[in-house]
């Protein structure tokens, strides 16, 4: 006696059964399940009532034997799994690559790197022909990451400015207006009228960090180095840079940090230390991810950088053009050659400053 798994599969509905019920031919129903050109309206419309009548599911794997193509995206975060769960940040950009995505039938592949070991492993599936393509995010400037990438020949869009020679100008990524962002937080502190305004930097071997800083070094040209504590994005590098701003500048009345989160951690040391804020200290985050801003003691004052938005756009980016029929995801060609967006940011007033 079969198995119910084995009864299930023979049941299936197959290509032939599909071509049946269409009245046309079985490459014609091919053609049509594969995206390809070459089918009269009606013949496809005749094609796709009886996929849905007949519940037909195209095998994937001998699909992509046809057409060459995984319907497939790799998502490379070169951040530990222990650092992607718990910030906010991964999670709305996921879901904003999750969302394109799934609009054009295609599956997310997350790879994770715990280690510049991992980094061959994630090179060597990207060139295995597994996707069609990669969006890689959180990279550091010494990171090997993109030359593997580009070593793998997969079409591939970047999240955040590229901080390797000629990135900038060569690669395809989805970025924020980061120096831009920050001079309007320190410009906001300083229309506060406070003239002691410390930073709590990002991990500055990233080019959202150095962007933040030399926005903030746009505003104050010559700031007293003391009031500039760098931290890594994470609440506990924000605790530990707001001590040490408060044992080397006491009497700073203002800071400005490179996320929420490291705005979050600096809140909770002056809070422990007696400041009052806003009245003692004005604090300013960036980012404006509302389960950490909106939760914040105070509400947090922050530069809002539409993350999720960010996260789609670089799926879009990377699916726009995607052939119909045989090949892989292309590169842009001449005529296509809108290779970066920055999208804009704006401050988001609340209760901290």
């Amino acid at each position: 006696m079969r198995s119910p798994e084995v009864s299930e599969a023979v049941a299936r509905p197959t290509l032939e059964a599909v071509a049946a019920r269409a009245g046309v031919s079985r490459a014609t129903v091919s053609r049509v399940v594969n995206g390809e050109a070459g089918v009269r309206e009606a013949l496809a419309a005749k094609v796709r009532r009886a996929v849905e009548e007949l519940g037909y599911v195209p095998n994937r794997a001998a699909r992509s034997l046809v057409t060459r193509r995984h319907d497939a995206v790799a998502v490379v975060i070169a951040e530990p799994e222990t650092r992607v769960f718990a910030d906010p940040f991964f999670a709305l950009q996921l879901r904003g690559i999750g969302k394109e995505l799934t609009a054009h039938d295609v599956q997310l592949v997350l790879l994770l790197t715990e280690g510049r070991a991992d980094h061959a492993r994630v090179g060597r599936y990207l060139a295995g022909g597994h996707v069609d393509g990669a969006l890689v995010f959180s990279l550091h400037l010494d990171d090997p990451l993109p030359g593997l990438v580009q070593g793998a020949g997969v079409p591939t869009v970047f999240g955040g400015r590229p901080g390797w020679a000629g990135g900038a100008d060569s690669a395809r990524y989805v970025d924020c207006d980061n120096r831009g962002g920050a001079r309007t937080a320190v410009r906001h502190l300083a229309g506060l009228g406070r003239t002691r305004i410390a930073h709590i930097t990002g991990a500055l071997d990233q080019t959202s960090a150095v962007d933040r800083l030399e926005g903030f070094r746009d505003v104050l040209p010559a700031p007293d180095a003391r009031l500039v504590a760098e931290g890594d994005f994470s609440p506990a590098g924000g605790e530990l840079a707001m001590r040490h701003l408060l044992d080397r500048c006491p009497d700073l009345d203002a800071v400005f940090a490179a996320n929420d989160l490291s705005a979050a951690g600096a809140l909770r040391v002056l809070r422990a230390a007696g400041r009052r804020v806003p009245d003692d200290v004005a604090v300013v985050g960036f980012d404006d991810m509302l389960p950490v801003a909106e939760q914040a003691d105070p509400p947090l004052t922050t530069v809002r950088q539409d993350i999720e938005e960010m996260g789609r756009l670089m799926a879009a980016m990377l699916l726009r053009g995607r052939p119909r029929g045989p090949g892989r995801l292309p590169e842009p060609d001449d005529a296509e050659e809108a290779v970066s967006l920055v999208l804009p940011t704006e401050l988001v007033r609340r209760e901290s400053a």
